[in-house]
């Protein structure tokens, strides 16, 4: 096959592989988080300890870390068909590879807030600060360069898993080295094709690296807060007593 008639199955399956891991990240981020503070927020020690919670939806998320990604595009299929109408192609691929990344997104979430200082957390509560501002002025904003983190390493492990999609009928890259590159012994554009999925994992990975770095540099470890704390503290009323 020469290099004119690679381009366009080259374009077409590129454009099919971003649009089924772009839509898969965005709806592991939408849930993941929620399940990541979630699973926080419910430890024990935690300002919401509740270990029923904890538990069971521990459980749920480890269930479905646990299932290997071919296995779950078969089990999916039924309910695949029954949310986007289709569960091949890569419309039909959004939904394991959403449901696959969902849990291990969560986890990630859950050990970014786990690494931020419980000092800060206490600042909040004894400057009278509720749960929804303790998340969204602590722990998330503290958080953010591992979220960050986070989310690069699941737009890579998603490449991965959508080119396992794309051998089972979900089409994109993973569609086409199986198609052409094995089933039709085109080895020029299976090399090709792992050439780019090589290429766009490591773009993924700088560019997370880079917004990482940035955002270490802005200082989103808790400046805001202990200077908040350190204010409160100055404007309370000097106690003076008088000597006898």
């Amino acid at each position: 096959m020469t290099w004119n008639e690679m381009q366009p199955l080259l374009y077409d399956n590129t454009l099919d592989t971003l649009f089924m891991v772009w839509w898969s990240t965005f709806y592991a981020v939408l849930i993941g988080v929620p399940a990541g503070v979630l699973l926080h927020l419910t430890d024990r020690g935690a300002i919401l300890q509740n270990v029923v919670v904890n538990k069971v939806l521990g459980a749920v998320v480890n269930v479905g870390r646990s299932f290997p990604f071919l296995i779950l595009i078969v089990v999916l299929i039924p309910f695949t068909r029954l949310v986007v109408g289709v569960s091949i192609g890569p419309t039909g691929a959004v939904v394991p590879l959403a449901i696959a990344a969902i849990p291990f997104f969560a986890r990630l979430v859950e050990a970014a807030l786990r690494e931020v200082d419980h000092g800060l957390v206490e600042a909040a509560q004894a400057m009278g600060g509720g749960t929804w501002t303790i998340v969204f002025k602590v722990l998330l904003p503290q958080a953010l360069p591992a979220l960050v983190a986070a989310v690069t390493t699941t737009v890579i492990q998603l490449i991965g898993y959508s080119a396992i999609a794309g051998a089972v009928g979900g089409g994109g890259l993973g569609n086409l080295a199986y198609t052409y590159g094995y089933q039709q012994y085109e080895t020029s554009l299976m090399i090709t094709t792992v050439v780019e999925l090589i290429v766009l994992v490591t773009l993924v990975q700088l560019l997370g690296d880079l917004i990482v770095r940035r955002l270490a540099r802005r200082g989103t470890r808790a400046s805001s807060l202990r200077v908040g704390l350190r204010r409160t503290r100055t404007e309370e009323p000097a106690v003076v007593t008088e000597a006898a």
